[in-house]
């Protein structure tokens, strides 16, 4: 079986997406950060987790991440999101899931209660951003940068001490970020919520998850902080605690 598929959206669009062959309640979906595709140590981790509690598995790349089609910077949240529906539309069908969102993905994962209310049964956020744009870039910036972006559409933002990332982003994508507000929402479902984050985490803040958190009214919450961990959270005893977490959300929901 290929390790990798592709949805043909349109005639233009395709995405690409990972999944396996069992269909067993509840499959797990993962969501990938901002610019991350699905061949990384989380999705392929949680894959094998999948496979061996014969499970379904669902991994998904965006748009413009990746080799899905699509040009990064036309993309923004709203189109995102709705990949990620496409998706799972297609994938999990009718079938309950745990939700999964790695950084910008519990943006894009708190989005889908939208969607699959019903369906989705257990959350588990990794070094959580949502509205990362405003308040971790845009508010940020200096007025320089924002001239830019305003003036000339777009800007690539360098980011991080060790390891520079560049980052294009658009005053579309900024604007567009603004309409996918939601630490104000409250969600009353009573799942298991698990939000892992690094103490060393110099992307985002823990307040993220914290916050994360206060959206759910009903939920059975945990916040677990890795002493040593980072923002990406992909060493193996970062992910040992996390599937050892997916596999007490499982045992509770069955």
């Amino acid at each position: 079986m290929k390790k990798f598929k592709y949805l043909k959206v349109s005639k233009y669009k395709k995405l690409r997406y990972s999944t396996n062959n069992f269909s067993k309640n509840p499959y797990i979906v993962f969501l990938p950060g901002f610019m991350s595709d699905i061949e990384g140590k989380k999705p392929n981790s949680f894959r094998s987790f999948a496979n061996k509690g014969k499970i379904g598995f669902l991994a998904i790349e965006y748009s413009g991440h990746g080799k899905s089609s699509g040009k990064f910077i036309k993309g923004n949240i709203s189109s995102w999101t709705n990949d990620a529906k496409k998706i799972i539309k297609k994938i999990v069908k009718k079938n309950n899931f745990l939700i999964i969102g790695s950084s910008m993905g519990a943006w894009i994962a708190l989005n889908q209660f939208k969607y699959f209310k019903n369906q989705i049964v257990g959350m588990l956020g990794i070094g959580s951003a949502p509205e990362f744009l405003d308040r971790l870039m845009w508010n940020k910036f200096p007025k320089k940068v924002k001239n830019e972006i305003l003036n000339k559409g777009m800007s690539n933002i360098s980011h991080g001490d060790k390891v520079k990332y560049q980052y294009p982003i658009s005053y579309q994508l900024i604007k567009d970020g603004r309409k996918n507000k939601v630490f104000s929402k409250k969600i009353f479902k009573k799942i298991q919520i698990s939000m892992f984050h690094g103490k060393k985490d110099e992307v985002v803040p823990i307040s993220f998850s914290r916050k994360v958190l206060s959206i759910f009214q009903k939920a059975k919450k945990k916040l677990i902080i890795i002493k040593n961990g980072d923002h990406s959270l992909s060493d193996s005893k970062s992910l040992k605690m996390m599937k050892n977490e997916l596999s007490s959300i499982i045992k509770n929901i069955s």
